[in-house]
């Protein structure tokens, strides 16, 4: 019985470890998204990339509290696109992406 109660307690923790991990985000898949035009069903043929190379400008951005909105006016107003969930996974990496350009 205790050893059941072990493995059970390492497997919530681990199954905890993964949820948070996913949750933060994964910067490559946000570099991939930021170089998209097609973010957001743009129809502007821009990518945040092209008023931002390489994320130039934005090293401050991951200490905004409304990073979701700025990214999501961004989508709307420079790409031409519908914004996008500010839960969703997308919206994780994007953020994920903007946040690890502060540690350049």
């Amino acid at each position: 019985m205790k050893a059941f109660k072990i493995a059970f307690i390492c497997t919530l923790a681990i199954g905890l470890l993964v949820v948070v991990a996913l949750a933060a985000g994964d910067p490559a898949k946000g570099k991939i998204l930021f170089n998209d035009p097609k973010l957001g069903n743009g129809t502007a043929g821009v990518s945040c990339n092209s008023c931002h190379p390489n994320g130039k400008g934005l090293d401050k951005a991951g200490d905004r509290t409304d990073l979701a909105q700025f990214v999501n006016s961004c989508i709307v107003n420079a790409l031409k696109g519908k914004a996008i969930d500010s839960k969703s996974a997308a919206m994780a990496d994007l953020i994920a992406y903007l946040k690890s350009l502060k540690a350049r």
